[in-house]
């Protein structure tokens, strides 16, 4: 791989932030082919209660996934890093095809190649329905809100 993914590990409080931020980017674009680049090919995820390996079922995850959750829109913010490895907790909101609006919180452990790619994710999650008018979630984070932690 001539250029990997930057930042690479071992990670500092900054650069552990910029992955955070890149993957929130990356997440938000709803676009399966690009987010699994950062991923290595033979990538193992544990999302839920679904089990990927690789790549193609990482797009074919993820695919399915914004097929549900219509008007997707994440926040992901750094809890905790070392070495080659990031914890992170997030809140998105989507609504489903009959309009249910859901809050989804989660926490995620991440571990890196030496390239900054992630050969290792887990995730859990679990969803709280809401109101449409308890939204707070509204498309990608404007710059001048990177880094800022997100209310629970």
């Amino acid at each position: 791989m001539p250029d990997g993914k930057p930042p690479f590990p071992p990670f500092t409080r900054e650069t552990a932030a910029q992955k955070v931020q890149a993957a929130e980017d990356a997440w938000n674009t709803c676009e399966p082919e690009r987010v699994a680049l950062a991923y290595t090919e033979d990538s193992v995820w544990r999302n839920r209660d679904s089990f990927v390996t690789g790549r193609a079922e990482i797009v074919a995850f993820l695919t399915q996934k914004w097929e549900r959750e219509l008007d997707y829109a994440l926040r992901k913010n750094l809890w905790s890093f070392d070495g080659d490895r990031i914890a992170v907790r997030f809140q998105y909101e989507s609504h489903d095809r009959d309009g249910q609006w859901w809050r989804s919180y989660g926490n995620e452990l991440w571990e890196f190649d030496e390239h900054g790619l992630m050969r290792r994710r887990e995730a859990s999650i679990n969803d709280v329905r809401i109101a449409e008018s308890d939204r707070r979630i509204f498309g990608p984070r404007p710059a001048d809100e990177h880094g800022l932690a997100f209310p629970i």
